[in-house]
């Protein structure tokens, strides 16, 4: 009964789907809408990001936080009487308006231009970012509201260090009851380090077993969570998609040449946090009956969109030089092809109209007599793509 007076109470960004990068403005407004006179004391938001890890370890619970900005102030109210106390009368709408608080001791109050760890969501951790209001009136309990926004530390793929390649080989040694039976050797390049979602991973690799065994590679990109947290770690590894090659049978070699495994939507690699880290890894394994598997992990890093427009917009200026010479002026809408009858010349007519199966008879009444139907020309040639 006590909230009756209250109305409406939300708040919402001006963006609220936009993805907010270090050093960008986080604006929005809070609306209040009361049924009666009522007076209320401020209104307050406070803005928050911080990255956590939390894990049970038997008894001990391992807890962590980082913050990365934190900002309180009191907003502005708009329609207000004048007064001590700030009323509203009942059906008008009270605005509080202004940037969202999000950095500090910034002025402008706009995000802080170090760098932010990207928002994120993980079986023991999270990155995330808020803005509370709060509705401070006499008597009654502070009300509030909470709203979420996205940040995204942009990582550029195409700096010298995640462009250049990347290898990596590994042999094991194979046995059998403690004889030895054999090898199996694999060696792998990828072209570059960084990507971003939707390119293609282009995989040279090279396989040799002289074992015994038949065995099977594979290739996979894997995620990699690191949550730390009181002198603890906590790891959690997750397979996001895979491609496997042919068997190879004793004595014998297979070779990748340009096989290619493609980036799903990722989010983007988060190396600058103290307490998660968030990589990603291109695993190159063979599977070796009653052996455990060689794997190779070849380092990725996932960018952001960022990333993707650069290298997008760079690769489409090189394929539009590339195939400047093609003349692509078709015709706005195909023509219909002539009717048949219309071009079938004179000497294609038949002169008989029916034609039997079976030597002419008089009478086409017997079972064991089949005609063609009736036709007025001869069927049309085959279609060609000339």
């Amino acid at each position: 009964v006590m909230f009756k007076k209250v109305k409406t109470f939300l708040m919402a960004f001006s963006e609220p789907e936009k993805v907010y990068c270090s050093g960008e403005k986080v604006a929005g407004r809070v609306l209040v809408e009361v049924a009666e006179v009522t007076r209320v004391s401020a209104v307050k938001v406070l803005a928050c990001g911080v990255a956590k890890v939390n894990w049970a370890k038997g008894p001990q619970q391992c807890r962590q936080e980082m913050e990365y900005l934190r900002f309180e102030d009191v907003l502005t109210l708009e329609e207000q009487p004048t007064g001590e106390a700030l009323l509203w009368e009942e059906g008008l709408h009270g605005t509080a308006t202004g940037s969202s608080p999000v950095a500090s001791g910034v002025p402008d109050r706009r995000l802080p231009p170090r760098p932010l760890g990207t928002t994120f969501k993980g079986k023991y951790g999270c990155v995330d970012y808020w803005v509370k209001a709060f509705l401070e009136r006499p008597s009654f309990p502070t009300q509030e509201i909470k709203q979420r926004f996205e940040v995204m530390d942009p990582v550029d793929v195409n700096t010298p260090e995640l462009l250049s390649p990347v290898a990596a080989k590994k042999e094991k040694k194979v046995s059998c009851m403690f004889i030895p039976d054999g090898r199996v050797s694999v060696s792998a390049q990828i072209d570059r380090k960084g990507f971003c979602e939707g390119d293609e991973i282009c995989i040279n690799a090279d396989f040799e077993n002289t074992c015994s065994r038949i065995v099977v590679p594979k290739a996979a990109i894997v995620a990699k969570h690191t949550y730390l947290a009181n002198g603890q770690t906590k790891v959690f590894t997750q397979k996001l998609s895979c491609v496997r090659g042919n068997h190879i049978i004793s004595g014998t070699s297979e070779s990748w040449r340009g096989k290619t495994i493609r980036v799903k939507k990722l989010k983007p690699s988060i190396l600058g946090c103290n307490i998660l880290r968030v990589e990603y890894f291109l695993q190159i394994y063979v599977s070796v009956p009653g052996s455990k598997k060689i794997i190779l992990e070849l380092p990725l890093v996932i960018g952001s969109r960022s990333g993707i427009g650069s290298r997008s917009s760079s690769m489409a200026s090189q394929t539009s030089s590339e195939m400047s010479w093609v003349d692509l002026n078709l015709p706005d809408a195909p023509e219909a092809p002539p009717c048949y009858l219309d071009i079938v010349p004179e000497d294609h007519r038949l002169e008989s109209p029916t034609t039997p199966l079976l030597d002419d008879t008089d009478s086409f009444d017997s079972p064991i007599f089949m005609y063609a139907p009736e036709f007025k020309f001869m069927p049309p040639p085959t279609y060609t793509e000339v």
